[in-house]
């Protein structure tokens, strides 16, 4: 097992011993033992643009913004730059959005670790859930589609009667089943049931966890039955291999992709290893942010992660982010030291409620139009469930006074699927923009 110290900002924690790996590896060794495997992602790459802001003179908006505009600058100064003090009011995006047309910045990096797991085991199917416009089933969908596998997904509520963004593209690459609410809400058992409908009793089911320990182990659940990846997949006579993801692939596997993104922005030359970083990230499940939590402090980098809560309550939040940690060092056989693990009442992310907090899923007046405004400025799309969140968050925090010589760093998750759905749920506010109106 091992134990991690961490007395000063910016020092690297100290790992006495380790269940996998080497006893007294650093977290820098750690981190690196935890990624040296096959990845979804040919490289950890992403772009990183700067968001100026300044205030219109003379103007005075209603919006969430008021009369502060933005320009990108698509092409900042990083590295040695950021320890600078910064005289400017900005913040940086990291633009996973970009990453993949069709699969959401987030849900890219939960399913890098995943999907070469499940072709080293053979499997022939994967079952998971979501909301009817769930950017979790539609990458789920997408991925497994690309690589020969079938996705069944279970999908809450009723089919809708146009399909559109994501549940449209969910419905074009993968299976999908509408499942009532009173079903889905015992979303373990509902899951359980349809993989072994699957399977019928010429196969086999396995939880994702249970696929990740497989592969620490060198074993496949199926034991005799394992063949080489893509061998007879789709042989009649072949087993159908089933395995089973959670909703939003909240399972410790997805925080191995963040890892590899905190590793690849924490190089000298990007966001570094020595300045003080603020991200900022919107939550769904909480797994990204505990993700970039953890793996800041497994590099011991003096960063601190703020997610805007958006689906859940503080305390559920929390409890998502104990049992992550819990799996994380149980699978692993990791011991992380417990100072480091409670910096932040009690956990390691700050959990902040949204400028305007609301019931998940609403949208409020003049939303779409910041929306559309930041999309003019900059040339970045946002959505108002989502990243216009962490956006508001960033612009927020971006100010000289709160900030100091903190960089304050948003991560794009993406979300531009979901704009169609709420184009026909919330008709009027979109009909706002076709009054030829600028910003």
């Amino acid at each position: 097992m091992i134990a991690t110290s961490r007395t000063a900002v910016g020092q690297r924690p100290y790992l006495l011993d380790f269940g996998v790996c080497n006893v007294g590896m650093t977290g820098e060794e750690l981190i690196s033992k935890l990624l040296d495997r096959r990845w979804t992602l040919k490289g950890p790459d992403t772009k990183i643009h700067q968001i100026m802001l300044s205030a219109t003179p003379g103007k005075h908006g209603d919006g969430p913004f008021g009369n502060i505009s933005f320009l990108n600058n698509t092409s900042p100064c990083l590295g040695d730059h950021l320890i600078e003090k910064d005289q400017d009011q900005c913040f940086y995006v990291v633009r996973d959005d970009l990453l993949h047309p069709l699969v959401n910045g987030n849900k890219a990096r939960k399913l890098d670790g995943l999907l070469p797991i499940l072709e080293d085991h053979s499997v022939t199917d994967v079952v998971t859930c979501g909301g009817c416009q769930s950017a979790h089933a539609t990458a789920l969908a997408v991925a497994c589609a690309e690589r020969g596998l079938k996705s069944h997904l279970l999908l809450r509520g009723e089919q809708p009667k146009v399909l559109t963004g994501y549940n449209l593209i969910s419905t074009i690459y993968g299976n999908v089943t509408y499942v009532p609410r009173s079903l889905y809400a015992q979303r373990a058992e509902m899951l359980k049931c349809h993989a072994h409908l699957i399977t019928g009793n010429n196969g086999h089911v396995v939880w994702c966890n249970e696929m990740l320990k497989a592969s620490l182990a060198k074993w496949t659940p199926w034991a005799s039955d394992f063949v080489q990846t893509g061998a007879h997949r789709d042989a009649d006579n072949c087993p159908r291999k089933v395995v089973i993801v959670n909703e939003g692939a909240g399972d410790c596997v997805a925080l191995l992709g963040v890892f590899r993104l905190v590793q690849y922005l924490s190089q000298d030359h990007l966001l570094g290893k020595k300045g003080a970083v603020k991200f900022i990230v919107d939550a769904g499940t909480g797994t990204t942010a505990v993700g970039l939590g953890l793996g800041a402090i497994c590099l011991g980098l003096p960063w601190e992660v703020t997610a805007v809560m958006l689906a859940n309550t503080i305390d559920g939040y929390r409890q998502h982010e104990k049992h992550l940690i819990s799996e994380f060092q149980e699978i692993f056989g990791v011991q992380l030291d417990d100072n480091s693990l409670n910096k932040v009442d009690g956990g390691i992310v700050y959990w902040e409620e949204r400028c305007q907090p609301r019931k998940f899923g609403n949208v409020l007046e003049g939303e779409v139009e910041a929306c559309k405004q930041i999309a003019q400025f900059t040339g970045i799309s946002v959505d108002p469930i989502y990243t216009l969140a962490a956006w508001e968050m960033a612009t927020l925090l971006s100010d000289k006074e709160l900030k100091g010589d903190t960089t304050v760093v948003m991560l794009h998750t993406g979300g531009m699927l979901g704009m169609f759905g709420l184009a026909q749920r919330y008709k009027s506010y979109f009909n706002v923009l076709t009054d030829g109106s600028s910003v």
